[in-house]
């Protein structure tokens, strides 16, 4: 069993204090059985860090087809055939509120942070942020629907994985999408039959766990119960990318059709070179 103080021992002894802002990609299950659960996580970090951001995103809620003859280049998602198809879409989504629900896919941790520690959420329609502490609205400000990973520019800090890989580390897309890469337009329902395109939505990360040796000396782990929990600097994290990205377009993305987003987010990029 891993108690509440176990945990914020175990960030202490990764180094975090109240003077740290971190932005946390988490698996709950990762620590094994937690006494309190997602809460007593969210509690150690609350009590522990300065700030903490978290996702909050909405796409199985709010997320919808693309509209008939709206097919924008490299985009890697195609129109709804009809018109019909497409209202079906909107009908069945839900407008973003700030009391939705957080993404099942994102773990159990973000919507015990929303539901039980009053954070304050962005309004993005597809990837609103949470966040609590001291600079939690500065942070936040930083959100635009044009930029949506604006809030991890702003925070600086560090990336905080509680038991998950590179796989979940936003801050990589981050990267990629300074230099062009993966920036995708996604749609959203907003209102009753009322719906907006999004840009700059992130793509595939089902290969991002090959940057970890490039970042293995900016890495500070410990184990806390059975999670494995990493602390990297969010600028080691972006001039890893960058270097990566720069040296290769299709770095850390499938060559294949696996995944469509994976050579439309490397045609991206050649357009920018």
């Amino acid at each position: 069993m891993v108690t509440k103080d176990e945990v914020a021992d175990g960030l202490r002894r990764l180094g975090l204090d109240r003077s740290s802002d971190v932005l946390v990609h988490s698996s709950l299950k990762s620590f094994g059985y937690v006494d309190g659960g997602a809460e007593a996580v969210c509690q150690a970090l609350v009590d522990t860090c300065g700030t903490v951001l978290m996702p909050g995103w909405t796409f199985d809620l709010t997320g919808v087809v693309v509209p008939p003859g709206l097919e924008r280049p490299h985009n890697a998602y195609p129109p709804a055939e009809d018109w019909a198809t497409f209202d079906a879409s909107v009908a069945q989504a839900t407008a973003y509120r700030d009391d939705l629900p957080v993404d099942r896919w994102l773990g159990r941790i973000p919507d015990v942070l929303r539901t039980s520690f009053a954070p304050l959420r962005s309004s993005h329609p597809l990837m609103a942020w949470l966040a609590v502490g001291e600079r939690a609205a500065e942070v936040l400000a930083a959100q635009r629907h044009d930029w949506p990973l604006g809030p991890i520019e702003a925070l600086g800090g560090d990336v905080l994985l509680l038991g998950v890989g590179h796989t979940s580390n936003t801050t990589i897309h981050l990267a990629e999408q300074q230099l062009g890469r993966s920036r995708f337009y996604r749609y959203a329902k907003i209102g009753d039959g009322s719906w907006a395109e999004l840009p700059n939505i992130s793509g595939s990360s089902h290969h991002f766990d090959l940057i970890e040796p490039l970042l293995r000396q900016a890495t500070t782990e410990v184990m806390i119960g059975d999670c494995r929990a990493r602390r990297i600097p969010i600028a080691a994290i972006l001039e890893a990318t960058r270097q990566l990205v720069l040296d290769d377009p299709a770095a850390m993305l499938c060559t294949d059709d696996h995944d469509t987003r994976c050579p439309a987010a490397i045609q991206q990029r050649l357009q920018q070179l």
